[in-house]
């Protein structure tokens, strides 16, 4: 693979330290890496342009290395941040990075005996320094008229309700500095990052060539925005997160799905692998048929198979057909709350259906009404559903053949208002 070809083609270059970067990376294999705060037990959508083009540089015979910021995590990076984060302790960052570690290993090839990946945590390093030798040895190279210079800073300091700590100002010596050690102990001559980095980057190729007399260089990446502007990746519930108990694969899966006509190209070249032929026929076919939602099924069908697995993608799918009315039969309790992970529960003793459970108290208890007497109402007026099947009598008991699987029962009210009851 020319990766300098597949990340240009992909839209994935937004400014480049060499115009001879793509010479320079076709002459051999070269060291890169990116950085990860793990200001989170788990990474988010933001996370995963740099993790992809970590990839597509492994499958391309070079080395990724992925920085875990055990110690630019305490600190918080200013860039494209509008006011300074909460400091996050020793503790908590701790085992952040054990949980983001686990999931770079499904994306990142750790065991390769040709291009094995890297992970590094630069507290490891960081923390030895005491603040005067940090100063001294690093912070002397750094003139603040250039610091004031770069964007990141810059951006900061003219918002009139935020200003910038000297905490946070701090942060781009701390990652110039990451630069050289990983150049120094690692041979790492390329460091990737969105392009809110450009000048954290630049800041760590001046370092080194100060220090060490070294020629290293950047990539950065456009930064993932829909076409109105707004963030990529955020929901009514939140971020969009890797971790499928903080966004389901269902979740997961209908953001794609639903996603917007005028980004479904960009995202498609942005975090699946589809080669370039195959992505120009799709993105073709997308163009002539819009209402197809052909692209937006090839990509939610790619991303949720990439991050959640067959499995992932099997119960989104499945998810998909119940939530739009498909009969519930023939599953199990596991693969039953993962497809209604987001949806609320409520527990009651198996014995209630042994002696026959009225509906009326099932759907109180799952709180899918106030009262049991709009419980009443609303399955007179053929509101309620017991695993998608409409059940219009008041006087109905449930049994356990009403269950859904081993010890779950799932109740509708409407079109969209689920909740389970679960059995002990």
């Amino acid at each position: 693979m020319d990766i300098f070809h597949e990340l240009t083609w992909r839209g994935l270059i937004h400014q480049a330290t060499d115009e001879r970067l793509g010479a320079i990376l076709a002459e051999k294999p070269r060291t890169v890496y990116v950085g990860f705060d793990p200001t989170a037990d788990s990474l988010h959508l933001g996370h995963f342009v740099p993790l992809m083009n970590l990839r597509r540089f492994q499958k391309a015979g070079h080395i990724p290395i992925a920085l875990l910021g055990g110690a630019t995590g305490m600190i918080g990076d200013p860039s494209g941040k509008s006011e300074e984060r909460n400091l996050i302790s020793e503790e908590v960052i701790r085992k952040n990075i054990d949980a983001i570690r686990v999931q770079m290993e499904r994306f990142l090839d750790f065991d390769s005996a040709k291009c094995r990946a890297i992970m590094v945590n630069n507290y490891d390093w960081t923390g030895k320094f005491s603040f005067l030798e940090f100063l001294r040895d690093v912070g002397k190279h750094f003139p603040v008229n250039v610091m004031l210079a770069k964007d990141s800073v810059k951006q900061r300091l003219q918002r009139t309700d935020s200003g910038l700590s000297y905490t946070e100002f701090s942060y781009m010596l701390l990652q110039s500095y990451d630069f050289v050690h990983l150049h120094r102990t690692l041979g790492c001559e390329l460091q990737l990052g969105g392009s809110d980095q450009w000048g954290n980057i630049t800041a760590g190729i001046d370092l080194a060539r100060r220090l060490d007399s070294a020629q290293l260089y950047g990539i950065t990446f456009p930064l993932l925005t829909k076409s109105d502007g707004g963030k990529m990746g955020k929901t009514e519930s939140g971020t969009l997160w890797l971790d499928p108990e903080k966004t389901s694969p269902y979740t997961f899966y209908q953001y794609w799905i639903n996603l917007d006509d005028a980004d479904v190209e960009k995202v498609l070249c942005f975090f699946t692998e589809i080669p370039e032929r195959e992505m120009k026929e799709l993105c073709d076919a997308h163009r002539k048929n819009p209402g197809g939602r052909s692209a937006q099924k090839r990509l939610a069908e790619e991303l949720t198979r990439l991050i959640h697995g067959e499995y992932g993608l099997a119960i989104a799918r499945q998810a998909s057909e119940i939530f739009f009315g498909g009969e519930i039969t023939r599953l199990d309790d596991s693969r039953l709350s993962s497809i209604f992970a987001d949806v609320p529960s409520c527990l009651l003793k198996r014995s209630q259906l042994d002696e026959g459970l009225p509906l009326i108290d099932a759907v109180y208890c799952a709180k899918l009404a106030t009262s049991k007497a709009e419980a009443r109402r609303t399955i007179q007026q053929g509101g309620i559903y017991v695993n998608n099947k409409p059940v219009s009598d008041v006087d109905t008991k449930l049994t356990v053949a009403d269950l859904a699987s081993e010890t779950i029962l799932v109740l509708r009210s409407g079109k969209k208002r689920y909740a389970l009851v679960q059995f002990e």
